[in-house]
Protein backbone atom coordinates (compact mmCIF):
# COMPACT_ATOMS: atom_id res chain seq x y z
CA UNK A 1 0.00 0.00 0.00
CA UNK A 2 1.09 3.55 -0.69
CA UNK A 3 -0.31 6.81 0.67
CA UNK A 4 -0.59 9.95 -1.44
CA UNK A 5 -1.39 13.51 -0.50
CA UNK A 6 -3.83 14.66 -3.19
CA UNK A 7 -5.00 18.17 -4.09
CA UNK A 8 -8.02 19.51 -5.97
CA UNK A 9 -8.31 22.85 -7.83
CA UNK A 10 -9.92 24.30 -4.67
CA UNK A 11 -6.60 23.71 -2.86
CA UNK A 12 -8.09 21.04 -0.59
CA UNK A 13 -5.35 18.56 0.35
CA UNK A 14 -6.32 15.09 1.54
CA UNK A 15 -4.59 11.76 2.11
CA UNK A 16 -5.60 8.53 0.33
CA UNK A 17 -4.16 5.00 0.32
CA UNK A 18 -3.77 3.04 -2.92
CA UNK A 19 -2.41 -0.39 -3.75
CA UNK A 20 0.17 1.21 -6.06
CA UNK A 21 0.90 4.30 -8.18
CA UNK A 22 -0.69 2.49 -11.11
CA UNK A 23 -3.85 1.88 -9.07
CA UNK A 24 -4.08 5.62 -8.31
CA UNK A 25 -3.67 6.54 -11.99
CA UNK A 26 -6.22 3.93 -13.10
CA UNK A 27 -8.82 5.05 -10.53
CA UNK A 28 -8.26 8.72 -11.33
CA UNK A 29 -8.65 8.05 -15.07
CA UNK A 30 -11.98 6.27 -14.38
CA UNK A 31 -13.24 9.25 -12.34
CA UNK A 32 -13.26 7.29 -9.07
CA UNK A 33 -11.10 9.77 -7.14
CA UNK A 34 -12.74 12.97 -5.94
CA UNK A 35 -12.17 15.61 -3.29
CA UNK A 36 -14.04 14.74 -0.08
CA UNK A 37 -14.55 18.45 0.62
CA UNK A 38 -15.85 19.85 -2.67
CA UNK A 39 -16.38 16.74 -4.83
CA UNK A 40 -14.05 17.87 -7.62
CA UNK A 41 -12.71 15.06 -9.78
CA UNK A 42 -9.73 17.11 -10.99
CA UNK A 43 -7.23 15.55 -8.63
CA UNK A 44 -3.44 15.77 -8.72
CA UNK A 45 -0.75 14.47 -6.40
CA UNK A 46 0.33 17.13 -3.90
CA UNK A 47 3.90 17.64 -2.78
CA UNK A 48 4.51 15.44 0.23
CA UNK A 49 7.34 14.85 2.66
CA UNK A 50 8.87 11.38 2.71
CA UNK A 51 7.82 9.18 5.62
CA UNK A 52 10.95 8.19 7.49
CA UNK A 53 10.71 6.08 10.61
CA UNK A 54 11.98 7.52 13.87
CA UNK A 55 15.30 6.40 15.31
CA UNK A 56 15.04 3.64 17.84
CA UNK A 57 16.78 5.74 20.49
CA UNK A 58 14.69 8.91 20.08
CA UNK A 59 11.95 10.08 22.42
CA UNK A 60 8.53 8.85 21.30
CA UNK A 61 6.28 11.38 19.59
CA UNK A 62 3.07 12.46 21.27
CA UNK A 63 0.55 9.62 21.23
CA UNK A 64 -1.90 9.74 18.33
CA UNK A 65 -5.51 8.80 18.89
CA UNK A 66 -6.19 5.15 18.11
CA UNK A 67 -7.58 4.89 14.55
CA UNK A 68 -10.20 2.35 15.60
CA UNK A 69 -11.43 4.71 18.35
CA UNK A 70 -11.68 7.62 15.91
CA UNK A 71 -13.53 5.55 13.30
CA UNK A 72 -15.94 4.23 15.95
CA UNK A 73 -16.68 7.81 17.06
CA UNK A 74 -17.35 8.85 13.44
CA UNK A 75 -19.60 5.82 12.91
CA UNK A 76 -21.55 6.59 16.10
CA UNK A 77 -22.12 10.23 15.11
CA UNK A 78 -23.11 9.28 11.57
CA UNK A 79 -25.56 6.63 12.84
CA UNK A 80 -27.19 9.23 15.10
CA UNK A 81 -27.59 11.62 12.15
CA UNK A 82 -29.02 8.88 9.93
CA UNK A 83 -31.71 7.96 12.49
CA UNK A 84 -33.39 11.30 11.67
CA UNK A 85 -32.91 10.90 7.92
CA UNK A 86 -34.92 9.10 5.24
CA UNK A 87 -33.29 6.51 2.95
CA UNK A 88 -34.05 7.37 -0.70
CA UNK A 89 -31.69 4.87 -2.33
CA UNK A 90 -30.56 5.54 -5.88
CA UNK A 91 -33.05 8.44 -6.15
CA UNK A 92 -30.78 10.55 -3.92
CA UNK A 93 -29.72 13.06 -6.59
CA UNK A 94 -33.29 13.57 -7.83
CA UNK A 95 -34.72 13.89 -4.30
CA UNK A 96 -31.95 16.24 -3.11
CA UNK A 97 -32.45 18.52 -6.12
CA UNK A 98 -36.27 18.51 -5.69
CA UNK A 99 -35.94 19.42 -2.00
CA UNK A 100 -33.39 22.14 -2.80
CA UNK A 101 -35.63 23.59 -5.54
CA UNK A 102 -38.67 23.62 -3.21
CA UNK A 103 -40.55 21.01 -5.25
CA UNK A 104 -40.68 18.63 -2.26
CA UNK A 105 -40.90 19.30 1.50
CA UNK A 106 -37.64 20.03 3.31
CA UNK A 107 -36.35 16.90 5.07
CA UNK A 108 -33.10 15.08 5.78
CA UNK A 109 -32.30 12.31 3.31
CA UNK A 110 -29.51 9.89 2.55
CA UNK A 111 -28.96 7.48 -0.32
CA UNK A 112 -26.68 6.60 -3.20
CA UNK A 113 -25.30 8.87 -5.92
CA UNK A 114 -22.61 8.46 -8.52
CA UNK A 115 -19.56 10.73 -8.38
CA UNK A 116 -20.92 12.61 -11.42
CA UNK A 117 -24.33 13.11 -9.77
CA UNK A 118 -22.69 14.35 -6.56
CA UNK A 119 -20.48 16.79 -8.51
CA UNK A 120 -23.51 18.12 -10.42
CA UNK A 121 -25.40 18.68 -7.15
CA UNK A 122 -22.42 20.51 -5.65
CA UNK A 123 -21.96 22.59 -8.81
CA UNK A 124 -25.65 23.60 -8.62
CA UNK A 125 -25.35 24.65 -4.96
CA UNK A 126 -27.29 21.70 -3.52
CA UNK A 127 -25.83 21.00 -0.05
CA UNK A 128 -24.60 17.40 0.06
CA UNK A 129 -21.88 15.58 1.97
CA UNK A 130 -20.42 12.10 1.59
CA UNK A 131 -21.00 9.54 4.32
CA UNK A 132 -17.68 8.66 5.92
CA UNK A 133 -18.76 5.21 7.02
CA UNK A 134 -20.45 3.03 4.38
CA UNK A 135 -24.18 2.40 4.89
CA UNK A 136 -25.80 -0.86 3.89
CA UNK A 137 -28.94 -0.13 1.84
CA UNK A 138 -32.07 -1.36 3.70
CA UNK A 139 -33.02 -3.60 0.76
CA UNK A 140 -29.69 -5.44 1.16
CA UNK A 141 -30.28 -6.36 4.80
CA UNK A 142 -31.50 -9.86 5.68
Amino acid sequence: MIVFDLRCPGDHVFEVWFASSAAFEEQRARGLVSCPTCGSGQIEKAVMAPRVGAKGNSVAAAARPDLKTVLNAIATEQAAALRNSNWVGKDFATEARAIHDGEKPDRLIHGQATAAEARALIDDGVPVAPLLVPVTPPESLN
